[in-house]
């Protein structure tokens, strides 16, 4: 574990509600540290996961290919306490400053569509309709996050915490990597939550096939992850399962797991069968029903 107490401080702020967050200086580059915030749904946790969620589901993103911050898990000492937190390495820099998906879609004068509003049909248009940054690739980068966040049951990523890097020197824009993965692999599970599901199969499969749901919504209602993608109703989504699915290596994942510091046994027996039970149930299927509506269009085209 790294031990960021006594790193020097920068003057930068970091926005965002989920947590305090500090710049620091690690090895001569400039971090945000994360504190977990307050359990909001598990009263009794004195302290939530997320950070340990965020240092797994950045690495998961990293091991299959998806450009992501780079993330460190140390500890940092404050009024006697010794608190867990995770390290994001500052992918801005002078010149370069992060702008989220939102402030794109708040863009599009004739829209009466709110920035941070996630319904599923107004983002999409926001791809057709921008022309700041390529829209296949920005409809690419929106489908493969969603596809690794539904491996991980990120319940929040939503139009403020995924977007671009604009470039003031010269007016250009590039997709910045993936972040904010906090919300990921159920961080405010205690050891008895962890024990319940790992012991009784209905807990579990409630935690696989209803909860978390997306924060993307269709209709007012927040995606169920496993029903939307099984569907196959989305070309983008489709194709996002197949360059996506076949990357997740397992052997890759299980040893993010077991080599991240500061957990015990339970919590990585814990996360590995629900990763493990969120591929074979949720995106496995999809990617077949992906398979066969790819094969099906493949051979209309052809008969045409």
């Amino acid at each position: 574990m790294i031990d960021f107490t006594a790193l020097p401080r920068k003057r930068k702020s970091y926005a965002g509600a989920n947590g305090s967050k500090i710049a620091v200086v690690y090895n001569g580059e400039q971090y945000m540290l994360k504190f977990p915030p307050p359990p909001m749904k598990n009263k009794e946790m004195s302290y939530t996961n997320s950070c340990i969620s965020e240092y797994i589901a950045c690495h998961i993103f990293e091991s299959v290919g998806i450009p992501v911050q780079e993330t460190l898990l140390g500890i940092y000492r404050v009024n006697g306490k010794e608190k867990v937190c995770v390290a994001c390495k500052d992918f801005t820099s002078v010149g370069i400053v992060l702008q989220d998906f939102a402030s794109l879609k708040n863009q599009i004068i004739d829209s009466e569509r709110n920035g941070y509003g996630t319904e599923l049909a107004d983002i999409l248009k926001t791809f057709e309709e921008q022309e700041i940054i390529d829209r296949a690739e920005l409809e690419e980068r929106f489908w493969d996050m969603f596809v690794v966040d539904a491996l991980v049951g990120n319940w929040d990523r939503h139009n403020g915490n995924w977007g671009f890097l604009y470039d003031t020197r010269d007016d250009s824009v590039a997709l910045a990597p993936v972040f904010d993965c906090g919300s990921s692999l159920y961080p405010q599970a205690d050891d008895d939550i962890m024990r319940r599901v790992l012991l009784d199969k209905n807990e579990r499969n409630s935690r696989v096939f209803e909860i978390p749901t997306s924060s993307i919504m269709q209709n007012g209602k927040r995606l169920n992850y496993h029903r939307f993608l099984n569907a196959g109703e989305y070309e983008g989504c489709n194709r996002a399962l197949l360059r996506i699915v076949p990357r997740i290596d397992m052997e890759k994942i299980g040893e993010i797991v077991q080599t991240t510091p500061c957990i015990s046994d339970l919590q990585k027996d814990f996360y590995m069968t629900m990763l493990q039970a969120r591929r074979a149930h949720i995106l496995e299927p999809s990617l077949v029903m992906a398979q066969r509506l790819t094969q099906a269009t493949q051979e209309m085209e052809m008969r045409l």
